[in-house]
């Protein structure tokens, strides 16, 4: 018997009973993401472009939750997003169980995400919280080749914005 000591993520999309796995994601992923009710993350996902899950043996570890432009999403990040940029997907959140991090499944979920939208000319876009500084997060997206377009300052909390040009499109 040979046992694998960095267990394989496998992506595919959300499935219904995924809800109860990834909302404790969700919620121990604060302050990087606002906590969420079951009722919100299932209206949030319901309003997705695609909520995309991470298992490992068939255990959700992390999901991507991307929103298009021109959704009705009472955020203010989105809100300036929608204003300073078009045809685009925004990752709403990216969750990862921290028990597993370190296995590449932040970037399994991404390329899924880039694969699904490729051709598609959307943009890539996101934030990450400045204050609290959220260095990682800043540092992984960088890696992954978005770039900075702005700034906000939500009293609380502060926020850069980033952008991942679209793929696959002719040049």
């Amino acid at each position: 018997m040979t046992t694998t000591s960095n267990p394989t993520a496998n992506v595919r999309p959300f499935r219904p009973g995924d809800l109860s796995c990834l909302l404790p994601l969700n919620n121990a992923a604060v302050p990087a993401v606002n906590e969420l009710s079951a009722e919100e993350l299932l209206d949030l996902i319901g309003q997705s472009l695609v909520c995309l899950v991470a298992e490992i043996d068939e255990e959700p570890v992390g999901f991507l939750l991307s929103i298009s432009d021109g959704a009705d999403y009472a955020s203010a990040n989105y809100r300036w997003l929608s204003k300073n940029v078009s045809n685009f997907s925004y990752t709403d959140r990216i969750c990862v169980d921290e028990t597993r991090r370190g296995l590449r499944i932040g970037e399994k979920l991404y390329k899924a995400l880039f694969d699904h939208l490729k051709d598609t000319g959307r943009s890539f876009v996101c934030e990450v919280n400045s204050r609290p500084p959220n260095p990682g997060s800043l540092r992984f997206h960088q890696r992954l080749g978005f770039e900075e377009i702005g700034t906000a300052d939500h009293g609380e909390k502060a926020v850069v914005f980033l952008r991942k040009d679209p793929l696959g499109v002719a040049e």
